[in-house]
Order: structure tokens, then C-alpha cells, then sequence
């Protein structure tokens, strides 16, 4: 979009499994004019298109622009993503105390490389009484191989040029990871994610499909909105949550997108 609007042309590396699970937000990248760079290598999801797209960057890195999505990298890209996105958490702030007339009790974003999740945080670790939680992706399940959640079950180590707790062999290669949310399946995240971990100022937990699947469903029905898969593991951990406290208490739960480009697999997955 940004690129259509400036006239600049657009490759995107995309998994060959990312794409035909997101294919409407596929066809908008194409209708946009982008040069879509199927990606097969690997386990064909996040990881391996981050591979593939840094390494054309560096073919000519005078004349490419490299950019992410997410808070993860080689500085500056972790700082420049958080920086951009910490608008989501400046109005949230805002439009919270303006409804509510008091801060949330707690505050929570899904976390795959956590670009959505530090947007909404930023602005809210200053407050010590709001309790901040990350939720990532635990897939099938933490006792099987196929899951995210780097913070929970990771070690440190290294990624595409940074330091940062990853699913990794003992080598020190990242492992093949999964996640139902193809924003989520990457084997790293975000270096201050790592530095709020060790902190403690913010607590990582995790959702399976199964509760992904019900909150992204639960979400739709009862309030009209169709999150994206990602989110709908905040919401997951949101619902239950809600039910450890008190009716005059609050959380504030940050939707990384819209569900559009998950509505026909969620469709396929659950046979509507």
C-alpha cells in the first residue's frame, strides 16, 4: 500500500503455506501491483520468508529497502516497527481513560515476533498497577514440536541478526516451528520482549489452536467482530482470564487485524 502510494516498486517474500491460507490478503497485495515472491524453501512459513527477504536486501542494499512487520532484526528495525506501532497504545491510552475515567487493570496482545504486543505496551509500562500479558502460540500443544511460544519454551541464542530467547536446536539453529496463526509462526521474538520477560514487567502465557479457534468463533457471534487468528489468542486468554476477576475490573485486549483473510480457512477448519 505504501509503496502504490508513492511509487515505489514492491517485492514481498511470502511462505508457500502462508499464501494459501491468507490468500484474500494475497489477491490485495497483487490488485496493488506488489511482485509476490512464493517462498519454498524450508518449512515455507515466516522464518524461511524472512531468509529469503533479507538475503535479496543484501544483494544491493544501496538501492533496496529492507522492511518488517515486526519488532525483530538487526538494529534499527525493532526500534523503528515499536516506535510506529506504539500509536496503537498512545490512543488506546487515551480513548480508555476518556470512556472509562481509570487506567485498565490489565493489558494483553498476542506474541509471535510481538510487533502488535509492544505497540499496545509501550505506552502502558510506565503504570505499574496495569498488569501487562503476551500471549503466544501454543499451537497443537507445548509437549508436541508443533508451536511458537519462544518466550515460554525458548532458550537465547541468535536470529536474523539479533539476540533474542528462540526455539533452537543445540546447535543453535532455530527449529521448525507452528502456529494455526501464520502471523505467529516464527522461532524468535522481539529483543525487548526478552528484556520485559527478564524484567518481569510482563507476563508470557500461552493458547492452543483449539482455544484460538473457539475465541475467534465466540468473538464473531457475540460482538460482531471477526478478529485475525492472531488475536484471537489475546482473546482466548482474555475470556479466561475474565472469569478469575471481578465485575467492576477491565481488560483492554488489542486486535492486530481484522479476520478477513482467516474467514475461508477458519471456514474449511470447522466445516461452516
Amino acid at each position: 500500500t505504501a509503496c502504490s502510494l508513492v511509487g515505489i516498486e514492491c517485492e514481498i517474500h511470502m511462505g508457500e503455506i502462508d499464501i494459501e491460507k491468507e490468500h484474500p490478503n494475497v489477491t490485495k497485495m497483487k490488485i496493488l501491483g506488489c511482485k509476490l515472491v512464493p517462498v519454498s524453501c524450508g518449512t515455507r512459513t515466516l522464518k524461511d520468508a524472512v531468509d529469503s527477504a533479507f538475503e535479496e536486501y543484501l544483494k544491493d542494499p544501496q538501492n533496496f529497502f529492507y522492511a518488517i512487520g515486526s519488532v525483530v532484526g538487526p538494529h534499527p528495525f525493532p526500534k523503528m516497527v515499536r516506535d510506529f506501532q506504539s500509536i496503537v497504545g498512545k490512543e488506546a491510552r487515551v480513548q480508555f481513560l476518556e470512556k472509562q475515567g481509570r487506567l485498565p487493570d490489565v493489558i494483553m496482545a498476542c506474541v509471535g515476533g510481538g510487533s502488535n504486543a509492544i505497540g499496545l505496551f509501550t505506552e502502558f509500562l510506565p503504570d505499574e498497577d496495569v498488569r501487562i500479558i503476551g500471549v503466544e502460540p501454543a499451537g497443537k500443544g507445548l509437549d508436541t514440536p508443533d508451536h511458537a511460544a519462544t518466550l515460554t519454551k525458548g532458550s537465547k541464542g541468535a536470529i536474523h541478526g539479533f539476540k533474542c530467547y528462540n526455539l533452537q536446536d543445540e546447535a543453535g539453529n532455530p527449529l521448525a516451528v507452528y502456529s494455526i496463526a501464520s502471523g505467529l509462526d516464527y522461532p524468535g521474538v522481539g529483543p525487548q520482549h526478552c528484556y520485559l520477560k527478564d524484567l518481569e514487567r510482563v507476563e508470557y502465557v500461552t493458547a492452543d489452536d483449539r482455544e484460538c479457534l473457539d475465541a475467534f468463533i465466540n468473538l464473531s457471534r457475540t460482538e460482531g467482530i471477526i478478529p485475525a487468528l492472531e488475536s484471537a489468542h489475546a482473546i482466548a486468554h482474555a475470556c479466561k482470564l475474565a472469569k478469575e476477576m471481578s465485575p467492576d475490573q477491565s481488560i483492554l485486549v488489542n486486535l492486530s487485524g481484522r479476520g478477513d483473510k482467516d474467514a475461508d480457512f477458519v471456514a474449511e477448519k470447522l466445516d461452516l
